[in-house]
């Protein structure tokens, strides 16, 4: 029954989440495109788009959804929609502040993990039971490979079995790759477990707690240090410079032929050129229902596709369906001395 309603609740978090990513991503790009900020002023276009992407997360806290889910999913849905809508210097301007954001959030993250190492308060509760701490943090250390682990081979194994080529297989080398990539630990585990035992109460509940934050800093930390000095080695050991190169070489993007249909991103920003293109390779006689057996991926991103070209970007906006105002010659000048 437990593990129905974990389930349950699951499904129910991830659903939430997604929409309301989605409804948020969505009217960003319906204002930005109806308002047409580009003609008086970049700077309005650039507030809108962070305070609406801020939006998301706050809904979702609200609701107590899931916030990091949901402005994940809002930040795929504009810069699908969104980012075209507005001007070449606002579209630049963005992309370098989201980035600088980025980059500030995660220092932070990381300076606060160091200071709060050094609080003596919750290592001398831990103190009391050391056996206890010693254990948990093993534990979680486990438990995190071990959901790599569970995620990452059976899912690479399904990703075989529906790929034809065998130049485009992951290998065991490259499988391990990606599990050893992903075990780092970081901002998303201090952020839960300061949200879930940061609360204070009687001094059990409070030792109790101590000990979940302080094996999570020494899961981030040992992960960060160990895990994080030998990536690079160990990726260059399993995977020989050559690799990297037939990877590059066959990741470039090819014209599609008379056998085939590119495998592409499934939000791929494609203009009505690129659609025709496809209705003249689908057009043979060719058995959708055959189509979709052989090639599943190929298929679903065909109509999602022509459903993209055809209606969402029609009202949301996007790359090639939306026509910009010339800019003002200061926004002009501003973006010849960015360039």
């Amino acid at each position: 029954m437990i593990v129905f309603k974990f389930i349950r609740h699951f499904f129910y978090l991830f659903t939430a989440s997604t929409l309301l990513g989605v409804a948020i991503g969505l009217l960003s790009a319906y204002i930005i495109k109806k308002l047409n900020f580009g003609r008086d002023s970049a700077y309005h276009e650039l507030a809108l788009m962070i305070l609406m992407a801020y939006l998301s997360y706050i809904l979702a806290e609200l609701f107590e959804f899931s916030g990091i889910l949901t402005v994940f999913i809002c930040g795929i849905v504009m810069s699908h929609y969104t980012l075209y809508n507005v001007n070449t210097l606002s579209r630049v301007t963005a992309m370098h502040a989201f980035a600088t954001m980025s980059v500030i959030a995660e220092r932070f993250i990381y300076l606060y993990l160091g200071m709060d190492a050094l609080d003596i308060e919750k290592w001398k509760a831990v103190s009391k039971s050391p056996g206890s701490s010693v254990g948990t943090s093993t534990m979680m250390l486990s438990l995190v490979m071990l959901g790599r682990a569970s995620f990452v081979f059976p899912l690479s194994f399904l990703s075989n079995l529906l790929t034809k080529s065998e130049s485009d297989k992951l290998s065991l080398k490259q499988q391990f790759a990606i599990f050893w990539s992903g075990l780092m630990r970081g901002a998303v585990p201090m952020a839960l477990s300061y949200n879930q035992f940061g609360k204070s109460g009687d001094d059990n509940k409070q030792q109790a707690n101590a000990i979940m934050i302080t094996c999570t800093i020494t899961v981030v930390m040992f992960s960060t240090v160990v895990f994080g000095s030998l990536t690079t080695y160990l990726i260059r050991l399993v995977l020989p410079p050559s690799d990297f190169e037939n990877n590059t070489h066959s990741s470039e993007p090819r014209s599609p032929s008379s056998s085939t249909i590119n495998i592409l991103p499934f939000l791929s920003n494609y203009t009505i050129q690129d659609l025709e293109e496809d209705d003249r390779i689908s057009s043979r006689n060719i058995s959708r229902l055959v189509l979709f057996l052989s090639s599943p991926y190929n298929s679903v991103h065909y109509y999602w596709r022509k459903f993209d070209n055809a209606f969402m970007r029609r009202v949301f906006g996007g790359r090639g369906f939306t026509v910009h105002l010339t800019s003002s010659p200061e926004e002009t000048l501003d973006h010849s001395l960015l360039v």
